[in-house]
């Protein structure tokens, strides 16, 4: 395997997870799967193969995006008008992250 434990556990403290020597054992196994995906990927020929912008491009009629309209915003005082809890124009919320 390509990932290490110390990988896995240092990805994980960076996402705030405690995870059981069972949990790190299952996600070495998954994350070292993903990356042979993508070794896979990497391997396949591309070349002649032009780059897409995007996936509607030159779709004429057929694209379903709307047309950009210009609307004015509708300011701080209406985006907090029905928040719980407002304090210097902007939304309070509680604490949610503690380390």
């Amino acid at each position: 395997m390509r990932i290490t434990e110390k990988e896995v556990r240092y990805v994980a403290g960076l996402a705030n997870l405690t995870l059981s020597d069972a949990e790190v054992t299952r996600l070495r196994g998954d994350l070292d799967g993903i990356l042979k995906h993508f070794d896979q990927l990497n391997r396949a020929d591309t070349d002649g193969v032009e780059p897409m912008a995007q996936v509607l491009f030159e779709s004429g009629e057929t694209a379903t995006l709307r047309d950009d309209m210009v609307i004015p915003p509708i300011g701080n005082v209406a985006a907090v008008a029905n928040a719980p809890q407002t304090g210097a124009g902007y939304f309070k919320v509680p604490k949610v992250i503690e380390r």
